[in-house]
């Protein structure tokens, strides 16, 4: 049987970021620095990937996909793309943490800190055994205002590739659709006019 093929990206910061892998094995990986318009790059970095290991949409099995926390924007982009493909494509989109990608393939038990806006970092510890990071969510602090706890590690693969991995051993068992993780409300203010009547 075919090793099953992942395809795992993110816009959750100043990037565009996805890796395309077979099995164990990386077939393609891109990561753009970029403040903004990551909606407008993102399908054709994907497209570049798939063109460059030679495969189409309808060979992948499985979509990862980074649900934050991070940039407001670039997570709603990201997400609805992974929904989008993972409906028209019939296979699973997996939501993934920054964080836990962050502490992809790191030994436990581990910090991770992962730069933010602000001079902030968005932060999690992950004990040694699975049930205790169970209610364990990434949380943010100032840069240098972490709580005490072992010192923040650095990853130990590139993010949409980790998010990739992830993916791929989760994929018989993808749980609820990826939905965007927001630490704060949004900056944006809200509309000070009533939404408009939808007539029946």
């Amino acid at each position: 049987m075919p090793d099953p093929i992942g395809l795992g990206f993110d816009t959750s910061a100043a990037h565009c970021a996805a890796a395309l892998l077979c099995g164990d094995r990386v077939l393609a990986s891109r990561h753009e620095e970029m403040a903004k318009g990551q909606a407008e790059r993102l399908f054709p970095l994907l497209e570049g990937l798939l063109a460059e290991a030679g495969l189409g949409w309808a060979e992948l099995d499985v979509i990862g996909v980074g649900i934050g926390p991070g940039n407001f924007t670039g997570i709603r982009v990201a997400v609805a793309a992974a929904r989008g493909l993972a409906l028209s494509l019939g296979i699973p989109a997996v939501g993934v943490t920054i964080t836990e990608a962050a502490a992809f393939d790191l030994p436990r038990p581990c910090r991770v800190a992962v730069p933010s806006r602000r001079d902030q970092v968005i932060w999690q510890d992950f004990g040694a055994d699975e049930d205790e990071q169970a209610g364990s969510r990434p949380q943010q602090a100032a840069a240098g205002a972490l709580p005490p706890g072992p010192a923040p590690a650095a990853p130990a693969v590139p993010l949409a590739e980790a998010i990739a991995r992830l993916a791929l051993a989760r994929r018989q068992d993808p749980g609820p659709r990826p939905a965007p993780l927001y630490l704060r409300p949004a900056d944006a203010a809200p509309p000070r006019e009533a939404a408009p009547v939808i007539l029946p």
